[in-house]
């Protein structure tokens, strides 16, 4: 069983991935940490308790992360792309922020501690208030976290947001690079295996025909925004790239994905802010092991896209 502590900014694709989580019966969510990104912090919060209450899990800490990046800068949003709420054509009708109880970020350290040394943080959206911790309590906050998986950068393809740049990391470069910097074992799922990750239409017909799942009304709409609008951004692709649920779907299954260990440093200013950089020549510069990170670099998709019908076919037990 994994303990997870994820962060997620809730659109589609968070979305996705944060159901998966729920329906996956190796995976303890502890806590969702839930931010601005794809959409603002409250519309993410909302759409969290949205998903949680749907899967009878309102037992699930949500922990109310930032409103923008450390840089002060105002986010910038994708509603073309994720939805005005998050969740494509679906707009939770209650207002649950006002109903529920949200936690402060120093319920991170709490999790932390409460799980020491059986804890796995996922990461799926900005890197903020994942470095958040490490300004309030110092380098040493996640002593004690198992491993790190998060979605971002771009290694030897273009970016999604600028030619170079990353969404998750161009977003608060000052947050992603100071995470990789002070973080210990970290798997990075970078655009150059996460672009591939694509479930085409037809196996989300077969899922939202066959699903027992509490989210069965959700999946199909909400990957049909996403899908549509990813057919404007990639002419002729056959289906969506599901960025986030990849993350998840290597953790539970560790031999799906294969990785070069590298430093990673995010670039913070100019063009390039945003950009992800690490040593790819045949010799690479030599860094010290406890600076290296983990980049994904191949994947088995046949593989991935089973994994994904058989965790929404599931019957996972409700706590």
């Amino acid at each position: 069983m994994y303990n997870v502590l994820m962060f997620v900014d809730s659109g589609v694709d968070d979305s996705l991935a944060l159901m998966y989580a729920l329906q996956h019966p190796e995976i303890n969510l502890v806590g969702v940490v839930s931010a601005y990104g794809n959409i603002t912090k409250e519309e993410s919060i909302n759409n969290t308790a949205y998903l949680l209450k749907l899967a009878g899990r309102e037992d699930i800490p949500i922990i109310a992360g930032a409103s923008g990046p450390l840089s002060g800068e105002t986010a910038v949003f994708y509603p073309e792309i994720h939805g005005e709420e998050g969740l494509g054509p679906i707009q939770p009708q209650e207002n649950f922020i006002s109903k529920i109880k949200v936690y402060d970020i120093n319920k991170i350290i709490e999790i932390v501690n409460e799980y020491k040394n059986d804890l796995v943080i996922v990461g799926v959206g900005r890197q903020t208030d994942l470095a958040l911790p490490l300004i309030l309590y110092g380098k040493d906050a996640y002593k004690d976290v198992n491993v790190f998986y998060l979605m971002g950068g771009a290694f030897l393809v273009p970016g999604n947001v600028t030619p170079e740049a990353e969404a998750n990391f161009y977003a608060d470069p000052i947050a992603a690079d100071s995470v990789l910097e002070k973080a210990k074992n970290i798997y990075i799922f970078p655009l150059n295996v996460t672009n591939k990750a694509i479930i085409r239409p037809e196996t989300i017909d077969f899922i939202a025909d066959n699903t027992q799942s509490p989210f069965k009304n959700l999946i199909k709409p909400a990957y049909d925004y996403y899908y549509e609008a990813y057919q404007k951004l990639v002419p002729g692709i056959k289906g969506a790239p599901l960025h986030d649920v990849l993350v998840l779907s290597v953790l539970t299954n560790p031999d799906l994905a294969k990785y070069v260990k590298r430093r990673v440093r995010i670039e913070q200013f100019g063009k390039a802010k945003g950009k992800s950089i690490a040593d790819f020549r045949p010799v690479p510069e030599v860094d010290p092991p406890e600076t290296l990170d983990n980049i994904a670099m191949e994947f088995d998709l046949e593989r991935f896209v089973i994994d994904f019908i058989e965790v929404f076919l599931a019957q996972k037990n409700q706590k």
